[in-house]
């Protein structure tokens, strides 16, 4: 068993008991990288929760030789796709998605995430030289993540357009709101 597999078996549980999942971990450098996540995603304090008592199971697990760091925080809004299990829970959303060399066709494509199963991803492309649904299998995929998009904002002058002085606390300063999932 590889030390990423014990760490997997020690943190998964800790997890679970908190009401979080574990998207994803990483051990790299001398860094282990936990990132979890849960419906609705995972707010400050039960990443910090969870640092402290994963760092207890660590600590006294010990399955690690010499120091380490131990980072816990949720993937985040342009999180990094790395398995079937992270394309699969969004399918829908924008995605970004760069192919190993050797793939033919664009090495680079952008558009709304159709389907994913274990073999592959099928990604609707709107946009460059060729639009269209792409299937891409995971093997040829070197890497892919979420598009996070921000609406846009009222122009200035705009009668949603924030005003300085008085009220203008209250509105939204940045005029935008962001969108998760790409619109069907």
């Amino acid at each position: 068993m590889s030390m990423v597999d014990t760490v997997r078996d020690i943190v998964a549980p800790v997890l679970a008991d908190l009401g979080l999942d574990l998207y994803d971990l990483e051990y790299n450098g001398g860094v282990i990288r936990v990132l979890v996540d849960r419906d609705g995603g995972a707010d400050l304090e039960s990443i910090a929760t969870a640092t402290r008592i994963i760092s207890r199971e660590l600590d006294h697990a010990d399955p690690l030789p010499g120091r380490y760091t131990l980072e816990v925080s949720s993937p985040g809004l342009e999180r990094p796709l790395r398995t079937p299990d992270h394309f699969r829970r969004i399918v829908g959303w924008k995605v970004s998605v760069r192919m190993l060399p050797h793939v033919e066709g664009e090495r680079r494509v952008q558009g709304v995430l159709q389907s994913a199963d274990d073999e592959g991803v099928t990604v609707l492309v709107d946009e460059g030289p060729d639009p269209g649904e792409r299937h891409v299998r995971h093997a040829d995929i070197e890497r892919a993540k979420t598009v996070f998009e921000w609406g846009a904002g009222p122009k200035p002058g705009s009668p949603n357009a924030p005003r300085s002085g008085a009220g203008s606390a209250s509105k939204d300063r940045a005029g935008a709101a962001p969108r998760k999932k790409a619109a069907s």
